[in-house]
């Protein structure tokens, strides 16, 4: 359907998530994967969804001056914001260990920005979801990090992961956003970007 609609444009998926390549590939949408090296550093005076919309953003940067007519290139980020602060990737057991220790028996909110690009134009859309664990014991988190390995993941979990599975107790807004795409605001997007 949507595809349909896109025949005539190049869409650009600027991401090397396995996640975000299977829910383009499940809205039935022709892609191509380029991917270019970026240093993920943002200024600090910057809060919530301003990290998230400025990175995803800056991921645009590097593909500027190569965007052909019919090209859509779509970059994106996500963040955990917990207690006033943006969790980005663990660099190490011992950060995935603290992340994932403040997490437990709290709420914390799950932002995902995603940045439509042009040659003549760019849309940046962000979506919001707040995740409950419960008590996480200290087994458990170890027993994760060791068999998961999630240093490629914000806040050092993946929800659709075996941590997900027994640690969260309550999500409110999109669960596909936490796994890292607002899909229905993305398909959205493109609907309207065609039209």
């Amino acid at each position: 359907m949507l595809n349909e609609k896109l025949k005539d444009y190049h869409i650009i998926l600027a991401s090397g998530s396995p996640r975000r390549h299977l829910f383009f590939k499940d809205l039935g949408i022709d892609f191509e994967i380029r991917l270019k090296p970026v240093k993920e550093e943002y200024p600090k005076r910057l809060r919530h969804f301003e990290i998230s919309d400025y990175l995803s953003q800056l991921k645009s940067l590097p593909f500027k001056d190569e965007l052909a007519e019919r090209d859509i290139l779509i970059t994106s980020d996500t963040i955990v914001w917990h207690n006033n602060e943006a969790l980005g990737k663990p660099k190490n057991n011992k950060e995935a260990f603290q992340m994932l220790q403040s997490l437990s028996n709290t709420t914390h909110e799950v932002i995902t920005s995603v940045s439509f690009t042009t040659k003549t134009t760019q849309k940046t859309i962000n979506n919001i979801t707040q995740v409950t664990f419960k008590k996480l014991a200290i087994e458990e988190i170890n027993y994760y990090i060791d068999t998961y390995k999630p240093f490629d993941k914000a806040g050092a979990y993946g929800i659709q992961e075996w941590i997900g599975q027994i640690g969260v107790t309550k999500i409110e807004g999109s669960f596909f956003n936490v796994v890292g795409l607002p899909v229905h605001i993305v398909y959205q997007v493109l609907n309207n970007l065609v039209d």
